[in-house]
């Protein structure tokens, strides 16, 4: 996952990443630069590498409109080319999921009411626009119809949407509705024991193909292991006190985010990451945490692991 100072700094660290060999780039949406627009602009400036979204919170933007803006995205990605054809691949991979009660509630004003009902309804809408097909969604927790006709953007391709699902309903909904899932502070063992069973099971009974199961872990090639997770264990301080992701961490036994840091040198980094895929991963969201020279060291073998396994 790639971050940075205003727009010109992801655009830098998305090149950085290009430059590494590594296959895919994951851009957050936080407070500040918005995520599509900011991968619109970095996959002109940087040809060739994928991009998604880690991820777009669903309560403050409605499915048809999220949908026009991420068909515009997949469009700038596509370089103006000829119309994309269906089924072909897309550069752009959305994710998407409910934030948390303290942002949507506590910050923008909005309610946060019956979250896996709304995702379920949001998928519903969200997923027939995005391929172009009519919506007529009247839920508990939202309306969406296409009343002046299905939403087109010339030139998008497919857009793969991925949920941010940690809990079994939401993990339920993701497998019947969506391609797969994003998973941030799980450790290996929870999603080999509960997240990759929970949704594969329920895309097999929906009788959908195998779903993706995006990792997303702290990382850091260096030999100073404990000065790593000391600053993991600040960073990401926050991750520690909200709700779904405190769960996860009681659910594996550790204390805090730093006990899911990948850290150690080049061989025990690359060993640890070749080994989700033992779990169920398929592929590896990285967040490389440490000084510059630490973070390039981290780029230089998720490149290499890019180019030897599935993982992007």
């Amino acid at each position: 996952m790639v971050g940075g100072s205003g727009l010109a700094g992801v655009i830098e660290a998305v090149r950085e990443v290009a430059e590494a060999g590594v296959r895919r780039a994951w851009v957050p949406q936080l407070f500040g630069v918005e995520a599509l627009t900011a991968i619109a602009v970095a996959g002109r400036e940087v040809p060739g590498i994928e991009l998604g979204t880690a991820v777009v919170p669903t309560y403050p933007r409605h499915p048809l409109v999220l949908a026009g803006q991420a068909l515009t995205t997949s469009a700038a990605l596509a370089g103006g080319a000829a119309r994309a054809a269906k089924g072909s691949g897309s550069r752009l991979h959305l994710g998407i999921g409910l934030s948390h009660q303290l942002v949507i509630e506590g910050m923008l004003g909005m309610a946060f009411e019956k979250p896996a009902l709304h995702m379920r309804e949001y998928l519903s809408a969200l997923r027939p626009a995005l391929e172009g097909q009519p919506v007529d969604v009247k839920g508990e927790t939202l309306r969406a119809a296409t009343l002046m006709g299905p939403i087109k953007v010339d030139d998008a391709g497919p857009v793969p949407v991925l949920v941010a699902a940690l809990g079994p309903a939401l993990l339920r909904v993701a497998g019947e509705l969506a391609d797969g899932t994003l998973t941030w502070m799980a450790a290996p063992r929870v999603v080999g024991d509960r997240i990759a069973p929970s949704i594969s099971a329920a895309a097999e009974a929906a009788g959908r193909p195998r779903p993706r199961v995006g990792v997303g872990l702290p990382v850091a090639v260096t030999d100073d292991v404990e000065g790593a997770l000391e600053r993991a264990a600040s960073s990401f301080a926050v991750y520690g006190t909200l709700p779904s992701y405190k769960r996860l961490l009681d659910e594996a036994g550790l204390d805090g985010p730093a006990g899911v840091v990948i850290a150690g040198d080049e061989n025990e980094v690359a060993g640890r990451i070749r080994a989700l895929a033992d779990v169920g991963a398929t592929e590896f969201l990285a967040s490389p945490v440490g000084s510059r020279a630490v973070r390039q060291e981290t780029l230089r073998v998720l490149g290499e692991l890019a180019r030897e396994t599935a993982f992007s």
